[in-house]
């Protein structure tokens, strides 16, 4: 007999919307019952809800944080309580590793609510980072740690979740791609270089900043037209310091955030993607587009062993002219023909429906026990 399970989905960025649409759909379609919830992360439409209403993803509660970054901490955990007590689900089902997932997964423990994590596993190993230190929360709390990638898989083994609460289920950004029929563009077809930075790393220290103007400005004289989408944070520093003047360049074309179908159309098209983001090494992959990632570190990983990306960060200038020697050798007509073969290591499109079928076992309902041990017979537990 399979399960009807009521799932709690907490959004609050643009890449959860992308990759929960489909999960929500998947689930919806199996027969749970789910309640969709905005935590309100996202303030500028064109990130938040027009992308909601695109891809079919309607919240049935929002939330609004402020704009004081102690205070938004304060108030996405005091929300995501009163999610769970107004909304009662049998299971919340987060994704990624953003503010969002920590607040829910607390939340869902606190009241005695299973929690599962969708892009489990993923690791950096950096410690610097907020984002590694929300993966790291999610995995201690999970019931269910349903992982993109073997190598995600293993991670979590190397820390010692069960293997029997591990579920490879590819990544869902696959899922609405493969739903919206995208597919990888010719070799020929492709031209110049897609570049998108956000990370307060990259952007908000006025010294890496200039590295990424310089970089940007390289890379239309070297490799071709660069497309240059600019993030609302990157726009408000490019601007504070007066940085945005450097990049009025014949060869790069400059934006606000564009919609995530121009955005993928525009991956598609390019030579290549340098970029701080990871959902874009996610999509770059499954079109073929090699990608150098603007990072020390990233926790996908596959991409790198495949040798269609390259880590290559903004630390210092040596590092910024790794990027454009990255960029030169992605965009040599040997490699560019070998990225467009490389099977995409992140999944098939049935993200969403594998997901869904995990919640529907009912050999799953003792992986969701949330029981308390009891050692009074004097035995240790190892």
């Amino acid at each position: 007999m399979s399960r009807r399970r009521h799932v709690l989905v907490p959004f609050g960025t643009r890449p959860e919307v992308v990759k929960l649409a489909p999960v929500v759909a998947a689930l919806t379609g199996a027969g749970h019952r789910v309640s969709v919830v905005d935590t309100g992360q996202h303030t500028d439409p064109r990130m938040g809800p027009e992308l909601q209403a695109a891809l079919g993803l309607v919240p049935g509660h929002r939330f609004t944080l402020p704009a004081d970054p102690a205070e938004r901490a304060g108030a996405l955990h005091a929300d995501a309580a009163r999610a769970l007590r107004g909304i009662g689900p049998d299971l919340v089902l987060a994704l990624g590793d953003t503010n969002t997932v920590p607040a829910y997964a607390l939340a869902a423990r606190a009241a005695g609510v299973p929690f599962a994590h969708l892009e489990a596993g993923l690791r950096s190993l950096n410690p610097r980072s907020v984002e590694e230190v929300n993966r790291r929360v999610a995995a201690a709390v999970a019931q269910l740690h349903l992982a993109p990638t073997k190598r995600a898989a293993a991670f979590l083994a190397d820390e010692g979740v069960p293997a029997e609460r591990v579920f490879v289920v590819g990544n869902p950004v696959i899922d609405t791609l493969v739903a919206r029929g995208v597919r990888r563009v010719p070799v020929a077809r492709r031209a110049g270089v897609l570049v998108t930075a956000h990370r307060p790393t990259n952007v908000d220290d006025p010294v890496r900043l200039a590295r990424l103007v310089g970089v940007v400005t390289a890379l239309a004289e070297t490799v071709g037209p660069v497309t240059f989408p600019v993030h609302p944070r990157t726009a408000a520093r490019l601007a504070e310091t007066g940085l945005g003047a450097r990049l009025e360049h014949p060869g790069v074309t400059l934006s606000g955030p564009v919609g995530h179908s121009a955005l993928v159309a525009a991956l598609a098209s390019a030579r290549l993607a340098v970029t701080d983001s990871g959902g874009i090494q996610e999509e770059a992959a499954y079109l073929g587009v090699p990608v150098v990632v603007l990072r020390g570190s990233t926790p996908r990983w596959e991409g790198v062993e495949a040798g269609t990306t390259t880590l290559a960060g903004l630390a210092d200038d040596r590092a910024a002219a790794a990027v454009l020697a990255a960029a030169a050798g992605h965009t040599t007509p040997e490699a560019q023909e070998r990225a467009a073969t490389v099977p995409c290591p992140y999944g098939d499109g049935t993200t969403g429906v594998q997901v869904a079928a995990v919640l529907a076992d009912e050999r799953t309902d003792a992986l969701l026990a949330l029981d308390e041990p009891d050692y009074t017979d004097g035995r240790l537990p190892w």
